[in-house]
C-alpha cells in the first residue's frame, strides 16, 4: 500500500523513526504502528513485512481506504496484540474467526467498515477474548450473530459500542451488570428488544444509549443511583410504567433523552434540579401533571423538549430567564392561561408553545428576547394586537407563527416609522383576525406568508404588491379580497388565492403588465371567485407551471390551445364549473399531465384523440359538458388512469367486446351515466378491471407521485384537487388524500341485455350503479361476491326472477335500490337487509314479505338466509370472504412526497355512512 505518509518512510534509516512507527526502548522491536488517518490505499496483503512484526502490542489502521478483506494472518501473527484499530478502514467481507486467537487484545474497534460478523466467529471472540475492556463495533454487520452471545463477554469489559449492527433479539440483561462497564451504546437497531434489570446495573455507568431499540419494561429505580452517568439516551423504545423520580443525586448527568416512549404518569419533577445537565427530551411520553414554579438548577440547560405529552397548568416564568437556554419545546399538550411577564430575558432562539389552549395576551417581554429566531404559538387562544414595532425589536427572529389563534391581529404601528425584519423569513398567520395586508413586510427577506382565513377586506394595489424580494409562498384564500392589481414577488413560487371575492378579468390584467411576472410560479390558485374573461394565451410564458386552478369561477372564452402541449411540467389543470365553450384543444404532447378536470362547462366536439399521449394521466373528468362521441376505447392505453368521469354528455353508440386484456387495468372510478351509451354490456371489460377485481393492496408511500425537484415536492405537497362522485343517491366531493371508494355508473343509459355475471368478480368494488337503462333478466348470483359494495342501484330497469338470497351476505351494502322492475319472489331478510325501506323495493309488482306489505304465500314464508361464502354463478368456485375493505384515493391529491394509504373498514356499517344519508344533496368531506 502507497501513502504520503509511507512514502516519507527512508528504507536506510532506522525503522523505529519512522513516522507511526514506536520501538521497544530496550530491544528495539516495532511495538506499535498507528497509521490511522494516513490516506493508505490498496490491499492488504497476507505477504505483506508487517505479518513479520511478531511482538507487535498496538495497531492503529482506521481512517483509510484499503480494497480487500481483512487477512487472517493478521490475527496469526500477531498474538502479543492489546489494541487493534480498523474502523473507517475500508475493509470488507466477513470478520475471519482467527479474530479470537488475539487473547491479548483490550481494546478492539472495527466500527464504520463493510465487515460482517457471523455467529461462529462472535461467539468465539466473545468466549476466548478475556482480557477485552473496549468492544466497538458500530456499523458492522451482526445480523446474524445471536444476542446471547454477549454475555459470554469478559467481566473487564468497559465500553461496548453496537449500534447500527442489525442486531435482533433479546439482549441479556446481565450485560448491564458487569462491574466495570462504563459506556454501553446500542443505538438504531430497530429489531433488538430486552430489559433493564431491576438491580445490580453497573455503578460504573457513564453513558448508556438505546436511541431506537425496542427495549421494554419499566425504568428500574435503581437508577438513582448511577451516580457517574451522563448520558441516558432511551429515545423511540417501548419503555413504559412511570418514569421513577429518582433525578437529584445525578450530579453528572448532562443528557437526559426518554422521548417517544409508552410512559405515563407524573412528570418527574427531580429533573428540574439537575445542575449539570445540557439536554432534556421527555416528548411523546403521555406524561400528566404540571410543571413546577419554581426550580433550584438547570443553570446549563440548553433545550428542553416535553412536546406531545398531555402537561397541564401553565407556563412557568423561570423558562424565559435560565441562562443557557436555546431551546423550549412545549407544543402538543394542555397548558392553559396567560404567560406572565417575566424579567431578565435569556438568551433563548426557539420557543415552541404550538397546540396547547393558552389564553390572553402575549406578554411584552417575550419580545425582548433579543436571540429570538422562532417563535411558534400557533392553535392557541391567545388575543391582542402585534403591532411591527413590537416585531422589530426581534431583530433575530426567522420563523413566526401564529395560525389558529382567533383573536390575534397583526398591523402596522401608527408612528410613522419604517420598521425593518432582516432575518423573517416564516410569517404563518392563518385563521386569525387580520383585517388589513401586512405590506409593512415588503422589504424584509419574507419568503412564505401564509394569511389564509381572516378578514382581509378589498384590494392590494400595486404599490403593496411591490417589493417582496424573496417571498414564494403567498396564501390568501379564505379572505374578502376584490382586486389584486400585481403579483408580489420576482421569484413567487406558490400563489393560493382561492375562496376570495376577485372580480373581473383579473388574468388579462396582469398579462398586460410590464413582464416580467414571476418566471417559477408553479402553483396557481384562484379557484372560487368571480372571475370573469377568458384565459389569456400569455399564461403559456409561465412555463413552470406545474398547478393551474381556475376552478368555480365565471370565465369563459375558449381554452387556449398552448395548454395541452406549452410546459412539460405542467400535471393539473383544474378548470370546471365555468362558462368555456368550444372543443378542447387537440394538442396534448408527451407531458407529465396528471389530472385534467374540465367538467361542468359548455364543451364540445369530440375528446381530442391526443390525450392518448397523456401517459402520466390518472385523473380525466369531463363530466356535464356537450361532447359528442362514441366510447373512448383508445383512452385504455393510459396505464395510469384511475378515475374517468364523462357523465351527462353525448357518448353514443356500443361498448366492444374485444377490448384488449390489459387496457383500463389501472381504472377505480368510472362514470358515463346520462350518456346515450347502448347495446350489452360486454363481459371482457370488466375482466380487464384489475384494480377493482383485487383485493386492495398498500402502495408504497408517493411511489406514483415521487419528483426529485424539490420545487414540484413542495407543489405537491400543498395542492389538493377535488373529484366528484355520486354515492348513495348523493354527489359526493372528496380529496385524493382522503382515499376514497371503487365506484362504477353506467345509469341514465340505453344499455340492453343481462347484467354480465363477470360484474361479480370486481371484489373491491363499492359503488355500483346500472339503474335507468333496459337490462332484462336476473340479478346475478355472483352478485354476492362483491364483499367490499356499500351502494347497489339497479333501479328503473327490466330485471325479473328473484332476489337472490346471498346477497345478505354484503354486509358493508348501506343503500339498495331495486325499484321499478319486474322482480318476484320473496324478499330475503337478515343483516344489511333487514335496515332497507320498501322505497328500495318498490313498482316491483310480484315482490312480497317485509318491509313491503305484500305477504307472502306460506309457501314462499321468507327466512333468513344462513351465513355463506361467496359464490360465482356455477356455485363450485368458493372465495374466501374477505372481511377488511380499504377505500383507495383518487382525485388530484395532495402531492409528492405523501402517500395517501388506505383507511380500513371493519365490520358492520361505517358510521360515516349514518351521517351521510342525514346530509344535504351537496355535501363535501373535508376530513372523516
Amino acid at each position: 500500500f502507497t501513502s504520503p505518509q509511507t512514502n516519507s518512510w527512508n528504507e536506510t534509516a532506522d525503522c523505529c523513526s519512522w513516522e507511526g512507527v514506536s520501538c521497544d526502548k530496550l530491544t528495539g522491536h516495532v511495538i506499535a504502528i498507528d497509521l490511522s488517518g494516513g490516506c493508505l490505499q490498496g490491499s492488504l496483503h497476507a505477504n505483506s513485512t508487517l505479518f513479520q512484526l511478531r511482538q507487535l502490542q498496538q495497531l492503529n489502521f482506521a481512517y483509510n481506504d484499503f480494497n480487500g478483506s481483512i487477512p487472517s494472518p493478521l490475527f496469526n501473527h500477531f498474538l502479543s496484540l492489546t489494541y487493534l484499530n480498523l474502523s473507517r478502514s475500508g475493509f470488507f467481507g466477513l470478520i475471519p474467526y482467527e479474530i479470537s486467537l488475539l487473547s491479548s487484545l483490550v481494546s478492539l474497534d472495527l466500527s464504520y467498515s463493510s465487515l460482517t460478523f457471523d455467529a461462529t466467529g462472535f461467539d468465539r471472540l466473545s468466549r476466548n477474548l478475556t482480557k477485552l475492556r473496549n468492544l466497538v463495533l458500530e456499523g458492522t454487520d451482526m445480523s446474524g450473530v445471536s444476542v446471547a452471545s454477549f454475555s459470554n463477554l469478559s467481566s473487564s469489559m468497559e465500553t461496548l459500542s453496537l449500534g447500527t449492527c442489525q442486531l435482533h433479539g433479546e439482549f441479556p440483561s446481565k450485560v448491564f451488570s458487569l462491574p466495570y462497564l462504563k459506556h454501553v451504546e446500542l443505538a438504531w437497531n430497530e429489531n433488538l428488544t430486552g430489559y433493564l434489570p431491576k438491580t445490580n446495573l453497573s455503578p460504573s455507568l457513564v453513558s448508556l444509549d438505546l436511541y431506537y431499540c425496542r427495549f421494554k419494561g419499566s425504568i428500574p429505580s435503581s437508577f438513582g443511583n448511577l451516580t457517574q452517568i451522563t448520558l441516558l439516551d432511551f429515545t423511540q423504545n417501548k419503555f413504559q410504567g412511570e418514569i421513577p423520580d429518582v433525578f437529584e443525586n445525578l450530579d453528572k448527568l448532562t443528557i437526559l433523552k426518554f422521548g417517544s416512549n409508552n410512559f405515563g404518569g407524573q412528570v418527574p419533577t427531580t429533573v428540574f434540579n439537575l445542575t449539570q445537565v445540557t439536554q432534556i427530551d421527555l416528548s411523546h411520553s403521555r406524561l400528566e401533571g404540571t410543571l413546577p414554579n419554581h426550580v433550584t438548577g438547570l443553570q446549563f440547560l440548553q433545550y428542553l423538549t416535553l412536546s406531545n405529552n398531555v402537561i397541564s397548568g401553565g407556563v412557568p416564568v423561570w423558562l424565559f430567564s435560565l441562562p443557557s437556554l436555546i431551546t423550549i419545546d412545549l407544543s402538543y399538550n394542555k397548558l392553559t392561561g396567560p404567560i406572565g411577564q417575566f424579567q431578565k430575558p435569556n438568551s433563548v432562539m426557539v420557543i415552541d408553545l404550538s397546540f396547547n389552549d393558552i389564553q390572553g395576551p402575549i406578554p411584552s417581554s417575550l419580545f425582548d428576547l433579543k436571540n429570538l429566531s422562532s417563535l411558534l404559538l400557533s392553535s392557541n387562544n391567545f388575543s391582542g394586537v402585534i403591532e411591527s414595532s413590537m416585531l422589530s425589536k426581534l431583530e433575530n427572529l426567522y420563523d413566526l407563527q401564529l395560525s389558529n389563534n382567533g383573536l390575534v391581529s397583526l398591523r402596522s404601528s401608527n408612528d410613522g416609522v419604517n420598521y425593518s425584519f432582516p432575518q423573517l423569513t416564516r410569517v404563518l398567520f392563518s385563521s386569525c383576525s387580520v383585517r388589513k395586508f401586512p405590506s409593512f413586510f415588503r422589504t424584509s427577506k419574507v419568503e412564505v406568508l401564509d394569511l389564509s382565513n381572516n378578514n382581509i377586506l378589498g384590494g392590494i394595489s400595486k404599490l403593496e404588491a411591490e417589493g417582496w424580494e424573496g417571498l414564494n409562498m403567498l396564501n390568501l384564500s379564505n379572505n374578502f379580497l376584490t382586486s389584486l392589481e400585481e403579483i408580489p414577488g420576482k421569484y413567487l413560487q406558490i400563489l393560493d388565492l382561492h375562496s376570495n371575492l376577485l372580480q373581473g378579468p383579473i388574468l388579462s390584467t396582469w398579462f398586460n403588465l410590464p413582464p416580467p411576472n414571476p418566471p417559477y410560479l408553479s402553483l396557481l390558485l384562484i379557484s372560487e371567485n368571480k372571475l370573469t374573461g377568458n384565459i389569456p394565451s400569455l399564461i403559456c410564458n409561465w412555463t413552470s407551471l406545474v398547478v393551474l386552478d381556475l376552478s368555480k369561477n365565471n370565465m369563459s372564452g375558449t381554452i387556449p390551445e398552448c395548454l395541452g402541449n406549452y410546459s412539460y411540467g405542467l400535471q393539473f389543470i383544474n378548470l370546471q364549473v365555468n362558462n368555456f365553450h368550444g372543443k378542447i384543444p387537440d394538442s396534448f404532447t408527451n407531458n407529465m399531465l396528471k389530472n385534467l378536470l374540465l367538467n361542468d362547462n359548455q364543451l364540445e366536439g369530440s375528446l381530442p384523440r391526443s390525450l392518448a399521449n397523456c401517459t402520466s394521466l390518472e385523473v380525466l373528468n369531463l363530466g356535464n359538458n356537450n361532447l359528442t362521441d362514441t366510447f373512448p376505447h383508445w383512452l385504455a392505453s393510459l396505464p395510469s388512469l384511475q378515475v374517468l368521469i364523462l357523465r351527462s354528455n353525448r357518448f353514443h353508440g356500443s361498448i366492444s367486446n374485444s377490448i384488449a386484456s390489459s387496457n383500463f387495468s389501472a381504472l377505480q372510478i368510472i362514470d358515463f351515466s346520462q350518456n346515450e351509451l347502448s347495446g350489452p354490456l360486454p363481459a371482457n371489460f370488466f375482466r380487464n378491471l384489475r384494480a377493482m377485481k383485487d383485493a386492495p393492496k398498500e402502495k408504497l408511500p408517493g411511489s406514483y407521485l415521487f419528483k426529485t425537484d424539490a420545487r414540484v415536492r413542495y407543489v405537491y405537497q400543498y395542492y389538493q384537487s377535488p373529484v366528484n362522485v355520486t354515492m348513495k343517491r348523493l354527489e359526493l366531493e372528496f380529496l385524493k388524500n382522503l382515499a376514497i371508494l371503487t365506484a362504477m355508473d353506467f345509469s341514465n343509459n340505453l344499455f340492453t341485455g343481462q347484467i354480465p355475471k363477470e360484474l361479480g368478480d370486481l371484489f373491491s368494488l363499492q359503488v355500483l350503479n346500472l339503474s335507468h337503462n333496459s337490462f332484462a333478466g336476473p340479478i346475478p348470483l355472483s352478485f354476492a361476491n362483491i364483499v367490499a359494495l356499500e351502494s347497489l342501484d339497479l333501479s328503473s330497469n327490466k330485471l325479473s326472477g328473484r332476489i337472490p338470497s346471498k346477497l345478505t351476505n354484503l354486509t358493508f351494502l348501506a343503500v339498495l335500490d331495486l325499484s321499478k322492475n319486474e322482480l318476484v319472489g320473496p324478499i330475503p331478510n337478515g343483516n344489511q337487509f333487514s335496515t332497507f325501506d320498501n322505497v328500495s323495493y318498490s313498482d316491483n309488482l310480484e315482490l312480497c314479505g317485509m318491509p313491503l306489505s305484500r305477504q307472502c304465500s306460506t309457501a314462499g314464508e321468507t327466512t333468513p338466509a344462513p351465513p355463506a361464502p361467496m359464490v360465482r354463478e356455477d356455485e363450485d368456485f368458493v372465495i374466501p370472504f374477505i372481511w377488511e375493505v380499504v377505500m383507495m384515493g383518487y382525485g388530484c391529491g395532495t402531492v409528492l412526497g405523501l402517500s395517501f394509504g388506505y383507511i380500513v373498514f371493519t365490520t358492520g356499517k361505517p358510521w360515516w355512512i349514518v351521517r351521510i344519508v342525514e346530509r344535504d344533496l351537496q355535501t363535501k368531506f373535508t376530513k372523516w
